[in-house]
């Protein structure tokens, strides 16, 4: 049994059976088999929806006067709806309780986030959160990531259900988590779920804590909470329709051309309608007519994605898309993939660099041994391109002080850059020596 194993008493929570129970104070030892309680209710019940200004006013009061951290979380409509925005926004503090609040009625929550801007926030997964969270008008300036915590601590699982049963002993229902969170109105079902998952954050966030400082890397953590929290939007991605599953299959600028028209085309209909753009047309049926480059409707038809459930006028759009690709000139058609900045893939460095070769050979052996005498993951040690870079073009003094800066410069943490550094630098000091690529 960890230290991560024992929380404060809480609150009573309603379990299986409807019995109520405390919170665990710790575990049983690993060796005990030990099921986990189903965690069936909120503490004090499933709270109403807000969806009013003069609801909205009252949470913000009631979170503002609250005490220690917030639990934040998001539900999206990812697969039915266009784009990543908010549904549901759930939050949870002592001396406030849970809110569960309507981002379709109350689209602005700068608020909500500026009574909150002191406080720090507890995620799970913050990154796939804080975009849309962004979008509404909440961003945080302290924050504490229990599944990256998780990672750092040396947990094999880190998703919300696992944690909360191996770190508190209590089972959360997950049956929820892909629904249309568009909805309305929201189900029941879907509503306690929603609650249930800022229920235990907070008693978690401080089982983590308890568990990092044991392990001495509580300092490490509070970097890369900074570092999440500190990190500006993610920039527009550069052809996005390159992005395609299956472009792999494209080789002729031409049918690059009708993959780009035809996503281009789907973009456009799925914002328009406020729907998944793979409910509009799927990246395989894409990739099929671009592959056949089909002369009319007819021969489009025939392909696989364009069958006879699609009515004429959409076929007639989508042939539209691949007519306009099919008539395009020679200087307007698109070029093949630029390689992005950086090294090119490993798999190349043995025949256009043997040295670099074996220097990333050496340093990933090294990463991945430290790694594990750390119990954590290789890629929240040191991420891979960071590794790839340094090797590919090393310091030309590979000191331990050149390789650090070299390290921070590609956006190491302190941390990162102290327990790196050393290894890196008799990495890049190895001798030329033929390297297996991977």
């Amino acid at each position: 049994m960890t230290d991560a194993q024992e929380t404060a008493a809480e609150p009573a929570l309603r379990t299986t059976g409807g019995q109520r129970r405390q919170p665990l104070m710790s575990l049983p030892p690993d060796d005990v088999d030990s099921a986990p309680i189903p965690l069936l209710e909120p503490r004090e019940g499933i709270p109403p929806v807000v969806a009013t200004d003069e609801a909205l006013a009252e949470v913000i009061a009631a979170f503002a006067a609250g005490t220690g951290p917030v639990a934040v979380d998001a539900e999206r409509a990812s697969g039915y709806r266009y784009g990543q925005r908010a549904y549901l926004v759930q939050l949870r503090r002592e001396g406030a309780g849970t809110a569960l609040i309507d981002p379709v009625g109350c689209p602005d929550l700068s608020g909500l986030g500026e009574a909150l801007a002191e406080t720090e926030w507890i995620l799970h997964a913050a990154t796939q959160d804080l975009p849309c969270l962004r979008e509404i008008g909440m961003m945080p300036t302290r924050l504490f990531d229990t599944e990256l915590a998780g990672r750092l601590a040396g947990f094999p699982r880190v998703g919300l259900g696992a944690m909360v049963e191996n770190v508190l002993g209590y089972a959360l229902e997950k049956g929820h988590s892909a629904v249309d969170w568009s909805t309305r109105p929201l189900p029941e079902p879907w509503l306690r779920y929603a609650a249930l998952d800022v229920e235990l954050l907070v008693d978690l966030r401080d089982a983590l804590e308890k568990e990092l400082d044991r392990q001495s890397k509580l300092d490490w953590a509070h970097q890369e909470f900074d570092a999440i929290a500190s990190a500006p939007p993610a920039p527009p991605r550069k052809d996005p329709w390159r992005r395609t599953s299956g472009m792999h299959k494209v080789r002729r600028r031409r049918q690059m051309a009708v993959v780009r028209d035809l996503w281009t085309t789907r973009d456009r209909v799925a914002q328009r309608r406020d729907v998944s753009p793979g409910k509009v047309l799927s990246d395989a049926a894409i990739i099929e007519a671009a592959l056949a480059l089909p002369v009319n409707v007819h021969a489009l038809t025939a392909l696989p994605g364009f069958g006879h459930r699609m009515g004429r006028r959409q076929l007639e759009q989508w042939q539209a898309a691949v007519d306009r690709a099919r008539a395009l000139p020679d200087t307007e058609l698109p070029q093949p993939g630029q390689q992005v900045a950086g090294p090119p893939p490993p798999r190349s460095w043995a025949d256009k660099d043997p040295e670099a070769a074996a220097r990333l050979s050496a340093a990933r052996a090294a990463v991945s041994e430290l790694a594990e005498r750390l119990t954590m993951p290789q890629e929240n040690l040191i991420t891979p391109d960071t590794v790839r870079r340094v090797c590919w073009e090393p310091p030309h003094e590979p000191t331990v002080e050149k390789v650090a800066e070299a390290l921070a410069g590609h956006g190491a943490r302190p941390w990162q850059v102290e327990q790196v550094a050393p290894l890196l630098t008799r990495a890049l000091s190895v001798p030329d020596r033929p390297a297996a690529s991977s």
